[in-house]
């Protein structure tokens, strides 16, 4: 066994540290049933879950500390948050630049300020903590005065990409409807100036169209809740025609906004009206998930089975978004016609059982939850008096050793669908994702479905390799997988997929992996040397500099490791404040804006796939990697190591 795996394993075994605090999915052998945990602490539980090391290191310090959890009373005093995103210059020579001095702590973090210089010379506004209200009014100012046009698309897409945080979706539009609608000019931020006229309802058109091109796809979701926020505002411009007809071009434009938004294409109505939006392990269709991945919304509908005490289940179909209320409403109604349920059940919980029998109770206002279980967790049915019967399912709980599909694919043919897979699954996470994630937990406006399904699909990639060793009981064809997932990570890092490399990694980094001495010992040295120098690279000493200069090397496009963006923000979040009273810290927003527009750029391009096999392997690899069976107990995984290489040996 390499001698590099030795630092790995101490941090692996801090996985279930947060995870345990934050409220969720409890990581002992004994359940807890009246566990039911926020939305937000299951979301932060389930991050916990995907990086085993979702343990904070100083940026200046290099200590490692463990990342504050939702339920800790006290959070420590963290250090800054400046090593996480720099200032970032905006204009050229001569013109104003962003400067992001450092975030402190605590309540002098609260009052920091982002200046932003919007003209030459050295003049121009800054840009203080303020309230949602001001730094509206400001944002409007610099849209209309134009005086820097590459600091002024700087601040605006920092106000689009981080106003859910502190001005939500409703008040940020009947603010830009009352700024249209004023005749005369309205008072400027600290009485400075005023916009009026012309110039105004440009500004207020030209931030409208940022929002909607950088909310469109959130915003067709919220059809059903009758948003006639763009017909508003375009039957106001329509009206102010005749008096400014310099709006003209912008009223046209506005024009077509409002059709793509509430007028949908044919080609859209069709695509929507899929019987089968498949999640991962749920429900199982093979034919469904060889199709392309489309970003999901709470509005589709999924299949689902809902187990109940005895192992039977029900199927329903049900909203991504809807409540527990209306889940337990639909088991109900399904078994009340069941002819293997003679009497009708009483009051209902919905219960999440992972693999190793611990038990998570959802509240009935809980929403979006079949996106937020772990990878074999079940949804189960059943009175509060039932609890302490429930049970894994039997699958989860024996397997034998055998031969696997794995030996008959060559690595190229896996990690091509592999790298083709993460990219469906990347692409399909909206931007505000990230901070709906980080900053709103349950109440969040839009749900971070996709994003959490990126999350899962790490945690599968990690649990597949540790299940598909462990389950080989010939040590030649053990070691030949070995190697062949040594390729695999390689391969996925040529491509630039650092999503399944480090997940490779970390599988085989798995302690139930990690612990066959035989089995490495086979391994020849070439191979060894390239998985010590893979292990480097997750390596979590000095805030993941390895895996930091990796990316900093790489030109995009490329699929990061997720998690670790939601480390940074989670990071970021927790270090400083982001109100001191009624006053926003615009400069700890302008800094969230930078780690999001990370992922535009990792996504700036379309990532080449090498799709060179022969169409009947190619489609049984892919069916195969779409639906992975995995072992994600590590009681269960370390029993099957034992049996393969008995601990006197």
């Amino acid at each position: 066994m390499p001698a590099g795996m030795k630092p790995l394993e101490k941090f692996l075994k801090k996985q279930t540290t947060a995870l345990t605090r934050a409220g969720g999915f409890v990581g002992g052998g004994v359940a807890d049933k009246t566990s039911s945990g926020t939305g937000s602490s299951r979301r932060r539980a389930s991050l916990s879950r995907v990086v085993p090391f979702f343990r904070e290191t100083s940026p200046e310090t290099g200590l490692a500390r463990e990342v504050f959890s939702p339920d800790t009373e006290d959070p420590p005093s963290w250090p800054t948050a400046t090593a996480l995103v720099p200032a970032v210059p905006c204009g050229g020579s001569g013109s104003g630049d962003v400067r992001s001095p450092s975030l402190s702590s605590d309540e002098q973090s609260s009052e920091a300020s982002l200046v932003m210089e919007t003209g030459g010379g050295g003049g121009g506004t800054q840009i203080h903590a303020d309230t949602p209200d001001n730094l509206t009014l400001l944002m409007l100012d610099s849209v209309a005065g134009k005086r820097n046009t590459q600091c002024t698309e700087t601040l605006l897409d920092d106000f689009m990409l981080t106003h859910p945080i502190f001005l939500t979706a409703e008040k940020f539009q009947q603010f830009l409807l009352q700024q249209f609608s004023l005749q005369t000019g309205g008072e400027g931020r600290g009485g400075e100036g005023a916009l009026d006229g012309v110039d105004r309802k440009k500004a207020v058109l030209s931030v409208t169209f940022k929002y909607l091109d950088t909310f469109r796809e959130l915003l067709q979701e919220e059809r059903e809740r009758s948003n006639h926020f763009p017909q508003e505002l375009y039957l106001c411009a329509v009206q102010d025609l005749s008096r400014y007809p310099e709006l003209v071009e912008d009223v046209l434009k506005l024009q077509r906004w409002t059709e793509i938004l509430h007028c949908p294409s044919e080609e859209e109505k069709e695509s929507r009206k899929k019987q089968v939006r498949p999640l991962f392990r749920h429900f199982r269709r093979i034919d469904a998930c060889l199709q392309p991945r489309e970003a999901f919304r709470g509005s589709d509908e999924i299949f689902c089975r809902v187990y109940t005490p005895d192992h039977s289940y029900v199927t329903i179909r049900s909203r991504l978004s809807c409540r527990v209320a209306e889940i337990l409403a639909l088991v109900r109604e399904k078994l009340q016609y069941s002819e293997d349920q003679p009497v009708l059940p009483g009051h209902l919980v919905l219960v999440a059982v992972t693999s190793a029998g611990d038990k998570s109770v959802f509240r009935p206002s809980d929403e979006a939850v079949f996106t937020t279980l772990g990878v074999n967790t079940h949804l189960f049915a059943c009175e509060p008096s039932e609890l302490d019967s429930l049970l894994p399912l039997p699958e989860e709980i024996h397997w034998s050793p055998g031969d696997s599909k794995l030996h008959d694919m060559s690595a190229e043919e896996v990690s091509n669908q592999l790298v083709a897979f993460d990219w469906e699954l990347f692409s399909c996470v909206h931007e505000v994702e990230f901070i709906c994630y980080v900053f709103h937990g349950e109440q969040s406006r839009w749900r971070p479905l996709n994003l959490e399904l990126v999350l899962q699909r790490c945690s599968e990639v990690q649990h597949w390799v540790a299940t598909e060793i462990l389950q080989c009981h010939s040590l030649p064809k053990r070691i030949q997988l070995l190697r062949k997932f040594i390729k695999i990570a390689a391969l996925c890092k040529q491509q630039q997929d650092l999503l399944s490399f480090l997940a490779v990694v970390l599988g085989l980094d798995n302690p139930a992996v990690n612990r066959l001495r035989l089995t490495w010992e086979g391994l020849p040295g070439k191979f060894r040397k390239q998985f010590q120098q893979f292990e480097s690279i997750a390596d979590p000493s000095r805030n993941h500099k390895s895996y930091r200069d990796l990316v900093s090397s790489l030109r995009p496009p490329l699929i990061p490791f997720t998690p670790l963006l939601l480390k940074d923000l989670t990071f970021l979040h927790e270090s400083c404040k982001s109100f001191h009273g009624d006053l926003v810290n615009f400069e700890k927003m302008h800094k969230v804006a930078e780690m999001v527009r990370t992922v535009r750029r990792y996504r700036s391009g379309q990532l080449a796939l090498d799709q060179d096999q022969a169409p009947s392997p190619a489609l049984q690899t892919k069916a195969y990697v779409r639906q992975l069976q995995v072992i994600d107990n590590q009681n269960l995984l370390f029993d099957l190591s034992v049996k393969l290489e008995p601990r006197d040996t």
